[in-house]
């Protein structure tokens, strides 16, 4: 039986995440679910890791059909008792808010359909970057029922309140360019070239100092629910995290030599 969930490392300090169900659209069921909570949970405590890719496993169907992830799995929804299905909600809000508050950056490479609590787990990433053949969307009003792993919150706060609602409202599918062009997505990519414009985009943050990169999610995430006047506070106590660390000492000395740093987090 294959892994729900693949891991792989990349330059030792990129993790690359793979939801790996691709005959079920890797839709979410409790296995995977959990899988995913426990490789964020262990990322945390990995200090060699600068970045993480989270995207979808590639089956038989042609590219424009791929999944990145179609959002629960209904066929197990459908055997659940109501009180099952509250388990399971709060299990996968809380596996996308870990997600969300992971130590290091994530980056969802969006390589195709991302419905539901695809695009929920999308939101919950840091950046998206989306394959030009994507589709997303927060779809559950046209089951009944409302997005229930952080969307209707995550949406508004990335794309404002009233195209969110419009979203949600028409239970929506949007294609990439359109979420290119409401700041959903940052990037789009064509398919081919998707795991390489993540992977620059990982790069490109693992080569800064990880305790800087880490402290400025940290500030950016909670002073975003602040207002101005404790936000600020909250960014000079990241700010004084990163002064006694050898990294910044680092920085300086390679300044000052003309050469590249070698950051180790410390």
């Amino acid at each position: 039986m294959n892994e729900v969930l693949k891991q792989e490392r990349i330059d030792e300090t990129i993790l690359l995440l793979t939801l790996n169900r691709p005959e079920a659209m890797n839709c979410f069921n409790m296995e995977l679910t959990t899988a995913l909570q426990q490789a964020i949970t262990e990322a945390n405590f990995d200090n060699n890791l600068r970045c993480a890719i989270i995207t979808g496993a590639r089956g038989d169907r042609e590219a424009a059909k791929q999944a990145f992830s179609t959002g629960a799995d209904l066929r197990e929804r459908r055997t659940m008792t109501d009180d099952q299905v509250r388990r399971f909600i709060f299990t996968i809000r809380n596996t996308f808010t870990a997600v969300e508050q992971a130590r290091i950056p994530v980056i969802a490479a969006i390589n195709g359909f991302a419905f539901g609590g695809g695009t929920e787990l999308a939101l919950a990433c840091d950046i998206r970057i989306a394959a030009s053949t994507a589709l997303m969307g927060l779809t559950e009003t046209g089951l009944a029922i409302i997005p229930g792993a952080g969307g209707t919150q995550r949406l508004p706060r990335i794309v404002g309140v009233a195209k969110a609602k419009e979203l949600i409202f028409t239970a929506r599918r949007i294609d990439a360019q359109t979420a290119f062009s409401i700041g959903l997505v940052n990037m789009v990519a064509a398919p081919e070239k998707l795991m390489e414009a993540s992977l620059a985009m990982a790069r490109e943050i693992a080569k800064n100092g990880p305790i800087g990169v880490a402290q400025a999610k940290f500030a950016i995430n909670y002073g975003m629910e602040a207002s101005l006047g404790v936000a600020l506070p909250l960014e000079s106590k990241a700010y004084e995290v990163t002064i006694p660390t050898a990294d910044r000492r680092e920085a300086l000395a390679a300044f000052a030599e003309k050469r590249a740093p070698v950051f180790r987090g410390e």
